[in-house]
């Protein structure tokens, strides 16, 4: 195949890719956003890495000096 040819089917699916829009489910979309169980999960996860790191905690009252 000759560089002509294979620079126009690569132009052809860029230009494909680029005007591609797939329907987006903005009602899936807010659920996943707005989980209250992934919030709670990241609230726990993140009083266990404060557990594990105190220093970086507020609530230690220490500050770090370098």
């Amino acid at each position: 195949m000759g560089r002509g040819r294979q620079k126009a089917k690569h132009t052809k699916v860029a230009r494909e890719l680029k005007y591609f829009s797939p329907d987006t489910n903005y009602d899936a979309l807010a659920r996943e956003l707005t989980s209250a169980e992934s919030a709670a999960v990241d609230a726990e996860r993140l009083e266990e890495d404060l557990g594990k790191w105190p220093e970086f905690s507020s609530d230690s009252g220490e500050t770090r000096t370098a």
